[in-house]
């Protein structure tokens, strides 16, 4: 009997022992699955910030291609600004240059002008002059009348040099003042020179400076009004070539493209191999750029 009972103490701890033993290893089982489930989260953490360090990646490569283009873009715009800068400058050298060559020959058909007047002034025979000096007066009632034609030849002949002296220095004032940069004050002297010296022979520059003066600020139409003034009455003046490139020029700033491409043509067609045409031929091109773009 008390085997019996001993055998069954002892199956019944047996089975308490396993029971245990059993709640001992199921208890970290929901502990394992915790701490299974944390690692997959920090994995997870993991891959979404070397997700995200990747698209910063991407990003900050993006960004600095971006600085990359628009650094070549400054590079190229301060490019254009210095070629512009220096064409601005070398086509004002050029036509101050031209204009003061061209002054100083009208200067000396100036002063040439004027000689005559001064020889029609010297043939006057002087008080003290001998009488072989003077062919001798059929009468004497004739006598008295070559001095006075001779008076009057003086006074006609002084008359024109003080008008070209005078028309001389309106239009040197006004070119100094274009020359200066003062465009106001230099169409104001170059439309006062045309209205006050129509016939000068400086006119014709006198109208190709005055579409500058207006063409430099901007008020194309009353440049292009003066540049074709200039083309219509003075067809073969030196200034005709500049005349007709800034007339296309006008135009095409005045959004008349087609009639500003067909006068620069006309530029190179009438006037091959001058600076003009070489002008025209260059502004083509870069329309032609332009439209290709």
């Amino acid at each position: 009997m008390k085997q019996r009972l001993a055998n069954r103490f002892t199956a019944r701890m047996g089975m308490a022992g396993a029971i245990a033993s059993a709640m001992l290893f199921a208890v970290p089982a929901p502990a394992q699955d915790s701490r299974l489930s944390l690692a997959d989260r920090v994995s997870r953490l993991e891959q979404q910030a070397q997700n995200q360090n990747q698209g910063g990646t991407t990003l900050v490569n993006q960004v600095q291609a971006l600085q990359s283009q628009l650094q070549q873009m400054q590079g190229q715009i301060e490019e254009l600004q210095h070629q512009l800068q220096e064409a601005n400058d070398k086509n004002k050298a050029q036509y101050v240059d031209l204009d003061s060559r061209l002054g100083r020959l009208e200067g000396g058909a100036g002063g040439a002008a004027g000689n005559p007047a001064q020889a029609a002034s010297t043939p006057n025979p002087p008080a003290g002059a001998p009488a072989a000096a003077t062919p001798p007066p059929p009468t004497a009632a004739a006598a008295g009348k070559p001095a006075a034609p001779a008076a009057d030849a003086g006074k006609k002949g002084a008359a024109p040099a003080a008008n070209a002296a005078g028309a001389q220095a309106a239009y040197d004032d006004a070119f100094k003042a274009l020359k200066g940069g003062d465009y106001v004050v230099a169409s104001r002297g170059f439309r006062g020179f045309i209205q006050q010296y129509p016939d000068s022979p400086l006119l014709p520059n006198a109208y190709y400076w005055l579409g500058e003066s207006y063409y430099v600020t901007m008020n194309y139409q009353v440049a292009l009004e003066a540049f074709q003034t200039l083309l219509s009455q003075f067809p073969q003046s030196e200034k005709a070539p500049d005349a007709l490139l800034k007339l296309g020029y006008s135009q095409i700033e005045l959004k008349q493209v087609d009639a500003g491409k067909a006068t620069l043509k006309s530029v190179t067609a009438k006037y091959p191999g001058s600076k003009a045409a070489s002008l025209a031929q260059e502004r083509l091109r870069r329309l032609q750029l332009q439209t290709a773009n």
